[in-house]
C-alpha cells in the first residue's frame, strides 16, 4: 500500500471498523479451534484440514493486516464540503448511457469500498476517472474493456 490517503466515506469507514472487529474477535478464536481440531486427527504432514485451517488462518491474517492499514492511512469524505456542481470523491451522481437512454446511478468511492454491483464505483476506474471534475451536463466518452461508453452527467447529489 502506498503512502496515498484512502478516501473513505463515514459508511465505508464503518464497514471496514465492523469487519476487522468481526476477524479479530469471532474469526481468530473459529480458526483456532479449526487448527487445534485439525491437529487431533493425527499427522499434520499429511493432513488436509490443518492445511485448510492454516490457509484459511493466514488469508484472514493478511486481511486484519490490510484493514488495520487502511484505518490508519485514511481522509474522511467531507460530503458537506461538496457543493454538488463538481463530481468528486464521495459524490452521487445519475449518468445517462447515452447509446442506450438509460439512467445510471453511482456514488464515487476510493478503492477499499468499491463495489460495482451495488453502484458504488472506483474514483480509480475508468468510468470514475473520466467523471471526476466534470459538470452536470457534461458529456464523456469512457474507454472501457468491451469498448467505449458514451454518458452525459445529468445530476451530482
Amino acid at each position: 500500500m502506498n503512502d496515498r490517503k484512502i478516501m473513505l466515506t463515514e459508511e465505508g469507514l464503518e464497514k471496514i471498523k465492523k469487519e476487522l472487529h468481526e476477524l479479530k474477535t469471532v474469526k481468530r478464536k473459529e480458526i483456532a479451534e479449526k487448527i487445534n481440531n485439525a491437529v487431533a486427527f493425527g499427522e499434520i504432514a499429511e493432513n488436509a484440514e490443518y492445511r485448510a485451517a492454516k490457509n484459511e488462518q493466514a488469508f484472514i491474517e493478511g486481511r486484519i493486516l490490510t484493514l488495520e492499514k487502511v484505518i490508519e492511512n485514511y481522509e474522511l469524505i467531507d460530503r458537506s464540503k461538496n457543493d454538488h456542481t463538481v463530481v468528486s470523491p464521495g459524490s452521487k451522481i445519475v449518468v445517462e448511457d447515452l447509446k442506450k437512454k438509460e439512467k445510471i446511478e453511482y456514488t464515487l468511492v476510493d478503492y477499499v469500498e468499491s463495489d460495482p454491483s451495488s453502484g458504488k464505483i472506483s474514483i480509480a476506474s475508468p468510468i470514475g476517472k473520466s467523471v471526476l471534475g466534470k459538470k452536470v451536463g457534461d458529456k464523456v466518452k469512457i474507454r472501457v474493456p468491451a469498448g467505449n461508453l458514451n454518458y452525459k452527467i445529468l445530476e451530482i447529489k
